[in-house]
């Protein structure tokens, strides 16, 4: 095959790495760009104590969509197969409930519950079919569209007026830009029910259980989650797929090659500058960076128009999820909880006003004394990250904020102590077990991961910055206002978790207003 120009990607987060992926099995020269010394971005793994490994940000992949993992040929590596992720909602008394796509068993739940659980999943699950014209393709633009837009917008009128019951096309109006606190209320009684599924919702976002919106950030997890071709014990499996397949099609990865500057001669995009003083010149660059990392620092704003400057100014892109990561030496003893759930996700939430209340303390920049904590084990499902006879605890906390008012150097042990205690009272003997530990702020992501605003979806997945608004009008379609200059992280359209899906439409992007070969 003739091989096409050179493209940049900026970055090798899975989103790159799926983007390289595409863009070289169609036959272009690509090189990937990686600030750190690993590919992976948020989801490499990393030493936090002496011997104990860190699996990235991400506590629960379900994996790629299938379709990626179709086009790309990808298979699940080794004897690991295909396993489901429950989620378990931890109860002090150890009467703990276990949630998964099928149904719900323990903590008492009524039979009204458990029927009321069935028709949820099955309901929101037909309401993220809906969504499927939107996701797995560049949004349509609302204004001057073409006959992709339109055909676009088409699908989804089918799908909405006869994919879905004439009953619940109605609830799906409804329901859809509503928030979650009430539509749970609706359907359950049980309380640790509605906050499990409230945690689904909100994870990641700067949004209670009463936020406007959450009802719509659960339907698009449900995508996400249903849309996976498998579901992999951890990231690191992913990316190494990944990374691999992309080798085999001759994708050149550079690591420890932090990019300060991306090259514009008059409105096109030529290559990028190094930290180390070295020019990269390509025809295309592709950024997995966040948006504002992109456009207002390595562009920068004397490349750009003024009023498209202030959209990605006004992002709301700072992030309230605080990581940890902790080394123990015995497994936690949770209540009347069997050693095979530890694999599963773990939560404390046990109702939705502890959820609001906990939201209620980022507002006004304060930390929760009370956090929300989804807590895995990965180390049961990866030895290799911790020594022999210990464990690896990784636990996502929210709500934390980015720039607290009494600032983070205060706060970090007060927190941390918090989240401690929280698991010593549903695990008693927890704190002493726990040798090492390791915590990573909002701000800290910021530092460590080059994303400003340290937010896990590079920005809001509220309804105003998601689908043909994300990131901003102007950029809502992978292509930017600089000509060979795209997009393909989190901060596009559909947004973060590990699906891969904004860097396969970053690449369909590229090829169909480049020519695919």
């Amino acid at each position: 095959m003739t091989k096409r120009s050179s493209v940049l990607v900026i970055g090798a987060g899975h989103n790159g790495i799926v983007c390289s992926n595409y863009l070289a099995k169609a036959g272009y020269q690509v090189e990937v760009l990686e600030a750190q010394s690993a590919v992976g971005g948020g989801a490499a793994t990393f030493e936090f104590a002496d011997g104990f490994w860190a699996p990235g940000l991400i506590n629960a992949p379900y994996g790629l969509n299938k379709k990626i993992y179709k086009d790309l040929g990808l298979r699940p590596r080794g004897s690991k197969t295909s396993e489901e992720l429950n989620c378990i909602a931890l109860d002090r008394d150890g009467n703990h409930l276990i949630l998964n796509r099928f149904g719900l068993t323990g903590g008492e739940v009524s039979e009204k519950d458990i029927n009321s659980y069935r028709i949820f999943r099955k309901e929101f699950t037909n309401y993220s079919k809906v969504l499927d014209p939107l996701m797995v393709d560049r949004p349509p633009r609302l204004k001057d569209m073409d006959r992709k837009d339109k055909f676009t917008l088409i699908r989804l009128g089918w799908n909405l007026r006869f994919g879905l019951r004439t009953g619940s096309m109605r609830e799906f109006l409804r329901v859809g830009g509503i928030n979650m606190y009430d539509v749970l209320n609706e359907y359950f009684d049980n309380p640790r029910l509605k906050a499990a599924l409230a945690v689904d919702a909100v994870m990641g976002q700067r949004m209670g259980p009463r936020t406007p919106n959450t009802v719509l950030t659960y339907i698009q997890r449900i995508w996400a989650e249903t849309q996976a071709s498998t579901r992999l014990p951890t990231s690191k499996d992913i990316l190494e797929e990944l990374y691999d397949s992309a080798v085999s099609r001759g994708v050149n990865f550079r690591l420890d090659s932090k990019v300060t500057r991306i090259i514009v001669d008059e409105g096109q995009a030529a290559g990028v500058l190094l930290e180390s003083g070295e020019k990269v010149s390509a025809s295309i660059v592709i950024s997995n960076a966040d948006i504002k990392t992109t456009f207002l620092k390595l562009v920068g704003t004397q490349d750009l128009d003024a009023m498209f400057c202030h959209r990605i100014d006004n992002i709301r892109s700072e992030g309230n999820v605080a990581k940890i990561f902790l080394a123990v030496s015995k497994l936690p003893q949770f209540r009347n909880l069997e050693q095979k759930n530890f694999r599963h996700r773990l939560l404390i939430a046990p109702d939705q006003r502890y959820i609001e209340h906990a939201f209620n303390c980022v507002k006004y920049g304060e930390c929760s004394d009370k956090p929300v904590l989804e807590i895995t084990i990965p180390s049961l499902v990866d030895p290799t990250l911790a020594q022999t006879g210990f464990h690896v605890v990784s636990i996502s906390a929210i709500y934390a904020p980015h720039n607290p008012n009494k600032g983070w150097t205060a706060l970090k042990t007060v927190f941390l102590d918090n989240i401690l205690s929280s698991i010593e009272q549903y695990a008693p003997g927890f704190v002493e077990s726990v040798v090492a530990k390791k915590i990573l702020t909002p701000a800290d992501v910021e530092e460590q991961y080059n994303n400003l605003g340290g937010h896990w979806h590079h920005g809001e997945l509220s309804l105003d910055q998601s689908f043909m608004m994300r990131p901003v009008y102007g950029a809502s379609q992978y292509d930017t206002p600089i000509q060979g200059l795209y997009l393909c992280g989190a901060g596009t359209h559909p947004g973060g978790g590990m699906t891969g899906v904004p860097g396969h439409n970053a690449a369909k992007r590229v090829l169909e207003l480049a020519g695919s070969a």
